[in-house]
């Protein structure tokens, strides 16, 4: 035990992974999808105290709140710290309400794939990555070449994935869930917005509305980072050097509304987490889906990854960075014949409280993405 009188002071590296596990502070703004990740998560880890609480003290019932797994565009926080509840939980209220409405009498849809949850034998077998620049020149120029009609502002894009969430304690290793099948439609409107769209998971429909409580005014979310509409996306430049300046930008007007530090962020790294957040859950203009990708070749770093699983099971070419501040690799997975977007995978690098090296951390696989004219409707049943 460490003697708190002789001065002894944490590695650098220990207080880095230590903070890294830290959740954002209560005064920032985050986006729809991560309040949902941090909410469930924290809803776990009250049930789990609950579960543990002497029998005299009975649970107060919660309703349920659908995990939403949505890799945040710089850090993930798999697990949160207790203490952090309550300023969390005012976090939430602050700028995300979510309800259930009218919650689905349909049958839970059929058994998705199981996840694999062991070691990427990858990180063991001490191939040296190679640069995935070709590879991305590749992908751009059949992104460049597929067709998409515009969205218009009354339309929805809609996206239909499999994605793992995870649970666990603080200071324990992480443990995966099995990958479930979501359904998202998300608001084309411009300007800020506080119906943002619609999650249908775990049976029922769960309406993203972005507001303050206490009868303040509420606060919506305009399109750009936090809200990539078709318009937004499409208005971006398609210059690589010009797109990655803009994206650099983007990023420190976030982080400077957020009052947020950065003197030990990565702008590589950034940009690399901010590009993978705009491939996810969008509609992309082909134009700017290949200047991501070649804007992503230019980014030091990124190498291939010759072998990926998507959440469905799907085999493919990996697009990955290494995080060496968390020890994670994130993976963006194409089709190795067609080069069309499967998923994202991110598994560790080394060994740290999450886990052994090479350790799964999330996976998901885009099933469907479209344009529908309302919500719930999918593209099948789109009405013309």
């Amino acid at each position: 035990m460490t003697d708190r009188t002789s001065g002894h002071r944490p590695e650098q590296a220990e207080l880095e992974e230590l903070a890294s596990l830290l959740p954002f502070p209560a005064e920032r703004d985050l986006p729809p999808g991560r309040h949902l990740h941090h909410k469930e998560t924290l809803m776990n880890l009250i049930d789990k105290e609950t579960d543990e609480a002497p029998a005299h003290q009975p649970a107060t019932p919660r309703p349920h709140v659908p995990h939403v797994p949505h890799v945040p565009r710089f850090r993930r926080p798999a697990l949160l710290l207790p203490a952090a509840g309550l300023a969390l939980t005012t976090a939430l209220l602050t700028t995300l309400t979510l309800t259930n409405q009218n919650a689905t009498t349909s049958p839970p849809s059929a058994k998705s794939p199981s996840t694999d949850t062991r070691t990427d034998t990858r990180t063991r077998t001490g191939t040296a990555p190679h640069d995935a620049t070709l590879l991305l020149d590749r992908i751009a120029t059949v992104a460049a070449k597929t067709t998409q009609r515009p969205v218009t502002a009354s339309q929805f894009v809609y996206v239909r994935t499999l994605q793992t969430g995870n649970e666990g304690k603080f200071g324990g290793p992480l443990k995966l869930t099995k990958a479930a099948e979501r359904e998202v439609w998300m608001s084309q409107k411009p300007g800020a917005v506080t119906d943002v769209g619609l999650i249908h998971e775990d049976g029922a429909y769960w309406p993203i509305t972005v507001g303050v409580p206490d009868g303040e005014a509420p606060v919506g979310y305009p399109a750009g980072l936090n809200r990539p509409t078709y318009a937004w996306l499409a208005s971006l430049p398609t210059a690589p050097d010009a797109l990655l300046d803009r994206l650099s930008k983007e990023i420190t007007r976030d982080q400077d509304a957020r009052d947020t530090p950065t003197g030990d962020r990565n702008r590589d790294q950034d940009a690399f987490d901010t590009i993978g957040e705009l491939l996810r859950e969008t509609v992309m203009p082909p134009r700017t889906a290949a200047a991501l990708y070649q804007a992503a070749a230019k980014i030091p770093g990124v190498t291939e990854d010759p072998d990926a699983k998507d959440a469905a099971g799907r085999h493919g070419i990996g697009v990955a960075r290494d995080n060496t501040r968390t020890g994670e690799r994130t993976a963006w997975i194409f089709d190795p014949t067609t080069l069309a977007y499967l998923g994202e995978r991110t598994y560790l690098t080394r060994d740290t409280t999450l886990g052994k090296k090479g350790a799964l951390l999330h996976v998901s696989a885009v099933l469907e993405r479209g344009v529908v004219n309302a919500l719930r409707e999918q593209p099948s049943t789109k009405t013309t």
